[in-house]
């Protein structure tokens, strides 16, 4: 059974910093991102790696302030937020693509339960 485990979660304040982890277990994924959901908005993704696992790719809303890492040996995905913003407050999900990057909604194929980031004024 594949399961995708998010952590790292919380409160912090504007400027402040977060590291989110995701943890894969039941399958080993090449392609893993990152997408959020605010309240009353659609989710919307925010970092990737493309297909080949070398390269990222993230959305213009964080592009300088997120950075999405990995660590091959123990199948987790992380996400560094710096510089948090009061719009960066959302439910966060790990995903997952079998075949393809996950850039977008109906590219993932597994969701984690998700971590909710706040970030006070």
């Amino acid at each position: 059974q594949v399961q995708l485990v998010e952590s790292g979660g919380g409160l912090v304040q504007s400027g402040g910093s977060l590291r989110l982890s995701c943890v894969a277990s039941g399958r080993t994924f090449s392609n893993m991102g990152w997408f959020r959901q605010a309240p009353g908005k659609e989710r919307e993704f925010v970092a990737a790696f493309r297909l080949s696992g070398t390269s990222t790719y993230y959305a213009d809303s964080v592009k300088g302030r997120f950075t999405i890492s990995r660590d091959h040996a123990k199948n987790t995905v992380y996400l560094q937020l710096n510089s948090l913003k009061p719009e960066d407050t959302a439910v966060y999900y790990c995903a997952a693509g079998v075949r393809n990057s996950p850039t977008a909604v109906e590219r993932v194929d597994y969701w984690g339960q998700g971590t909710q980031v706040t970030v006070s004024s």
